[in-house]
């Protein structure tokens, strides 16, 4: 028996880092198993596919490789789905940051949030008066390791800037095909200021966030949060 079919709508949304306009639908409820099966697995490699998943699928195959993609794309391009297929309001739990242990409910419209950027920020980094860097900004695999291994954090440090780094110039000269040998000698080389400019780039680069206020129902006092990253907005 052929069923009737449930059509679906679109719309549409522009990728932060590029401007191009990208048509989506809702997930369906075969994409939300998905997703709630990757959340109840608490295993963070799980939910980055299914997010990368979710979004190619919802974007028709227009976005082939979100994997690839830099890490506040993926998360605005999820969140801005999520808020077109359950609802754009959702309710967070807050910590009131004045006494660190009242919790409060605050209610957020995801239709609201936007990918930050950051004045004076650019991705080439000059570590000399001759010698720079121009750095890729890192997808979520190059990242999902920092929240789970604090024992590892100057080891994957120093890999997440290997693997942004996209090239290596002078004055004379781009390098743009270097081993991670030749990398990783690289970065060793550098003093701790150069090392800085470089850390400076992720700092500043864009990330999808929102500013809310907050008042402890216990103190009165009223508080100002940042929500940064797309864990901040998950329920």
């Amino acid at each position: 028996m052929n069923l009737p079919v449930l059509n679906t709508p679109n719309h549409e949304m522009e990728i932060p880092s590029t401007g191009e306009k990208v048509t989506y639908r809702p997930f369906l409820v075969k994409e939300q198993k998905i997703l709630m099966m990757a959340q109840e697995s608490s295993d963070e490699s799980n939910m980055i596919r299914a997010i990368g998943d979710i979004v190619k699928s919802c974007t028709y195959g227009k976005i082939d490789r979100p994997h690839d993609m830099p890490t506040f794309d993926l998360e605005y391009m999820f969140l801005m789905i999520r808020a077109k297929s359950v609802g754009s309001d959702i309710e967070l739990k807050i910590t009131c940051p004045d006494d660190a242990e009242t919790v409060v409910d605050h209610k957020i419209n995801l239709d609201e949030i936007k990918v930050k950027h950051t004045e004076g920020h650019t991705n080439q980094v000059m570590l000399t008066d001759d010698i720079g860097v121009e750095l890729r900004y890192p997808t979520m695999d190059m990242v999902r390791g920092f929240a789970l291994d604090n024992a590892k954090q100057t080891e994957l440090s120093f890999e997440l800037i290997r693997n942004t780094i996209k090239t290596v110039f002078d004055k004379e000269q781009v390098y743009d095909d270097m081993s991670a040998k030749d990398l990783d000698n690289f970065i060793e080389q550098m003093n701790t200021e150069q090392f800085e400019k470089i850390s400076n780039f992720y700092e500043t680069m864009p990330k999808l966030a929102h500013m809310i206020k907050v008042t402890n129902p216990n103190t009165g006092v009223e508080s100002e949060i940042k929500l940064e990253g797309l864990q901040s907005f998950l329920e």
